[in-house]
């Protein structure tokens, strides 16, 4: 009776090896089982790399010589890509003041006011400069096909996008630090800064390669993309589904 059960249990030992051998360590192909395709001038063992017709065409980036040849962007571009970024940024701007709310336990809009202002102008300088570092392009400027390089076609460095970042607030500060000195209420407390931001935007006609002032004062420049191609929208297509 001993003897049976030492049988059973080594077929049931033999059971449970090919069970693991089968779904957990499957053993792997043979080397001749592997279908290579040889170029004629390759070394042996070497695989065929893909056609060239076959690789998905992605769309080339801009260096240096192809940033000289593109044309400054079209101020409704701009402004329509500033109109996008606004909306965007309000969620960004929502949950900043929440955290700073929750964390600083503020429990009224005048409590901790300045230092609000301070965290919020510091997210914005973080949310801008890291887009324009790492591409030039924020997702509103993407839309628009539009980006920001230096003067000289390259990739902008931290320097410079703090630097454009600061600049960029004359679009509003001069308008509201005019109506805060003059005491103003109503409507124009509206009005001033928009007369700021009109005269600041069309300011671009005074350079002659369109650029706002503060572009001008940073040393960047904000140029029109190209269309994207058809091969290049399924290029995107493709990888954005993988």
């Amino acid at each position: 009776m001993e003897k049976a059960f030492e049988i059973k249990r080594f077929a049931l030992g033999i059971a449970i090896q090919k069970l693991l051998k089968k779904y957990l360590f499957p053993p792997c192909p043979p080397p001749h089982s592997v279908q290579r395709t040889m170029l004629p001038f390759a070394r042996p063992g070497t695989l065929n790399p893909t056609p060239a017709k076959h690789r998905p065409t992605l769309p080339a980036p801009v260096n240096d010589l192809q940033s000289e040849s593109l044309q400054p962007a079209p101020l409704k571009s701009r402004l329509l890509a500033m109109v996008y970024e606004a909306m965007l940024l309000f969620g960004v701007l929502f949950i900043s003041t929440w955290l700073f709310s929750t964390l600083l336990q503020q429990r009224h809009a005048l409590y901790l006011r300045d230092n609000l202002q301070y965290w919020l102008f510091l997210v914005l300088g973080m949310y801008f400069c890291w887009f324009w570092r790492h591409g030039g392009q924020t997702l509103a400027m993407k839309t628009w096909r539009i980006r920001l390089l230096t003067r000289e076609g390259g990739i902008l460095s931290w320097k410079r996008a703090v630097a454009r970042y600061v600049l960029a607030w004359l679009w509003f500060v001069p308008g509201l630090a005019t109506a805060r000195y003059l005491h103003v209420q109503g409507w124009m407390l509206l009005l001033l800064p928009a007369l700021n931001m009109a005269l600041w935007a069309l300011a671009v006609f005074l350079d002659r390669d369109r650029q706002f002032p503060h572009d001008r004062f940073a040393g960047t420049r904000i140029v029109q993309l190209p269309p994207i191609a058809p091969t290049e929208k399924a290029a995107e297509k493709t990888s954005s589904s993988r």
